[in-house]
């Protein structure tokens, strides 16, 4: 007869070895990419002696990728919905693009040194399939829908194609300045900002910049009969 004891013990052991998993998988999926990482090699560095247990706990690669943002998810929609009831009212792109960066930053200031997560995130933007996971765990954010709409609001008017063009821009810029400045403090090396409230400055800067650019019009390809 299995006690209550017993069962707490069990799902307190299980909890530890995916955590333990997840931990790992961060790390060599930041280091060296996702796909050319086995699940067994994530099993060995997560010390576990069953070369089997990462699909015995989360099924597939790609739930264990969508594991590891969750594993984060929870804590930058934290900082997020926070900022976002500080900056209610504010008709100024800096303000509600300074929600988009800042949670990430923040988040990545407040885990252990070295942290993997921003060089995870840039390794699964690489893979059209996964890259689709973490999009569709972005979409789950209710805090993250309501500054995009703040956002688009405060936004001079921009041709569609522009508009997308300088969103996956942004998007781009954020995601690889941050795993630049965590590649550099893992490897000691030096940073162009002393702290992660500086980098998301600059970065906010950089990125209001974006927006807020003029649009050059271009002619459209000569024809056959052009020039």
């Amino acid at each position: 007869m299995v006690t209550m004891a017993g069962r707490t013990a069990r799902a307190e052991r299980v909890s530890a070895t995916r955590e333990q998993i997840l931990t790992a998988a961060e790390r060599l999926f930041a280091e060296h990419g996702v796909i050319a990482v086995s699940n067994r090699q994530v099993s060995e560095a997560a010390g576990q002696g069953n070369n089997a247990a990462v699909g015995y706990h989360f099924g597939a690669k790609a739930d264990l990728v969508r594991a590891i943002v969750r594993k984060h998810a929870h804590e930058i929609e934290r900082v997020r919905a926070r900022m976002v009831a500080e900056t209610e009212g504010s008709a100024q792109a800096r303000d509600w693009i300074a929600c988009l960066v800042r949670p990430v930053t923040e988040h990545l200031a407040d885990l252990r040194a070295p942290t993997w997560y921003a060089r995870f995130g840039a390794q699964v933007r690489t893979d059209p399939a996964l890259r689709e996971i973490m999009i569709e765990e972005a979409l789950t954010s209710p805090s993250l829908h309501r500054i995009l709409d703040e956002l688009n609001r405060c936004l001079p008017a921009l041709p569609p194609e522009v508009h997308a063009e300088r969103n996956e821009m942004a998007s781009q810029l954020m995601v690889h300045v941050c795993a630049g400045r965590e590649r550099a403090l893992a490897e000691g090396a030096p940073t162009l900002r002393s702290s992660w409230h500086d980098a998301a400055t600059g970065l906010i800067d950089a990125i209001v910049g974006l927006w807020l650019a003029p649009v050059t019009r271009t002619p459209g390809p000569a024809g056959p009969e052009g020039p």
